[in-house]
This record gives structure tokens, sequence and C-alpha cells, in this order.
């Protein structure tokens, strides 16, 4: 079970990078942009829900919390990751250097860890805000998200150990 859990997480993070590198990224920015990302984080939202319930009914749900960690949290970098490649192409001032896909998943990846290397940063106000934005949804992340799929690891178990409920009579 581990192993295919491995396997499946594995193939979640190349296909969703793989597809990071070969979108046709040729929109230029603004609203659309912009809905584009709100729509991405609510799609990682319902993708969130949607674990959440699959680890509470999981027979093994440890490995289940595992694999959707495994795909949210590429989903979201990613999501960012885009987004700042989108807005360096066609304000290349907004950071402090040019950005490709790599370059933009590197500075998202620095935000999310908190590393803040230094080496890009962001320098127009839109970028900032941008940036900002991520950090507070790394802290969602990290906190609310994690404790909540914790809990549904919690719940799984118990629900494991209590075994199935008999069926009630309804009147």
């Amino acid at each position: 079970m581990l192993l295919v859990s491995l396997l499946r997480s594995t193939a979640v993070v190349v296909l969703l990078t793989a597809l990071f590198y070969l979108a046709p990224f040729d929109r230029t920015v603004g609203i659309g942009t912009a809905a584009a990302l709100i729509v991405g984080l609510l799609a990682f939202a319902a993708l969130i829900a949607w674990q959440t319930v699959a680890i509470i009914r999981s027979e093994h749900p440890r490995l289940r919390a595992f694999e959707a960690l495994a795909s949210a949290v590429p989903l979201f970098l990613l999501l960012f990751a885009a987004t700042y490649f989108l807005i360096a192409r066609e304000l290349p001032s907004s950071f402090s250097e040019p950005l490709n896909r790599t370059d933009a998943l590197y500075f998202t990846v620095t935000v999310f860890a908190t590393v803040g290397f230094g080496d890009i940063v962001a320098t127009t106000e839109t970028a900032r805000v941008l940036v900002i934005v991520q950090m507070m949804a790394d802290l969602v992340l990290v906190g609310l998200i994690a404790k909540v799929l914790f809990g549904a690891v919690q719940m799984g178990l118990k629900r494991k150990q209590s075994g199935p409920r008999p069926p009630q009579d309804t009147p």
C-alpha cells in the first residue's frame, strides 16, 4: 500500500509539474489572470474538502492524507508560480530580474518556505501584493489545512476502529 501511495503521489507531482511547463501561457495579465488565480484557489479549496472526506472514509487514512498533501501542495505552489511567471513576462519590472518558469517556481517555493534568498524580489506594488496574498495563503495552508487533514486522519482512524454501525430503524 505504501509503494502504491508513493507512486500515485509521485505521478501527481510529475503530472502537475509537466502541465506547468507545457501550458501555453499566452494570456495578458489583467482581470483574467486574477480571476484564473481565484478560480484555481477555489479549486484548491474544493480539492482539500474532497480529500478531507476521502481521508475520513479511507481504510488507510494516514496514507490518504499523505496523498492529499502530495497533490494539494504542488497545485497550490504551481498556481502562484504560473501567476508570477505571467506577471514577470507581461511586466518585466515586477521582479528584480526576468523570470522564466523555473525562476517563478523557485521564487514561489522560497516564499512558501519563508527562506527569501533575496536574489529575486518583487519590485512593483502589484507583485508585492500578490506575494502578500501568497504569504497569507501559505499560513492558511500550513496551519488550517494541515489541522483539517490531520483531524480527518483522526476521524478516519476512529471510524475504522469502531467498525460499521448497524442500520437504525426509522419510524
